[in-house]
């Protein structure tokens, strides 16, 4: 069996709102829990319970990606103004 080789190489990979977007995500999630607890009962008879809990579960672990894309927000704006601000003493036709 021969190993499987790539190609091209991959695409850049997307960077978009990304702190927005888990958070968008978690509300949706908590509000699908909130949304289905009046129906809490129903839910039971029919065997559909797992629905209220991994809404709830999803809410949970919403807010462990918005904890985590925040941290790495920061640390992608810190490395940028590190770089930025290295860029800038190193810059070609100064003197010190």
């Amino acid at each position: 069996m021969a190993k499987w080789t790539p190609k091209h190489e991959a695409p850049e990979p997307l960077e978009g709102p990304v702190v927005a977007t888990i958070t968008g995500g978690t509300i949706l999630w908590f509000v699908l829990f909130l949304v289905q607890l009046p129906f809490y009962g129903w839910f039971d008879d029919h065997g559909h319970l797992w629905w209220v809990w991994t809404c709830l579960a999803g809410g949970g672990l919403g807010l462990i990606g918005i904890w985590y894309v925040r941290g790495r927000d920061a640390a992608i704006k810190r490395a940028e103004a590190t770089a930025t601000a290295q860029g800038d003493s190193d810059t070609p036709g100064t003197t010190a």
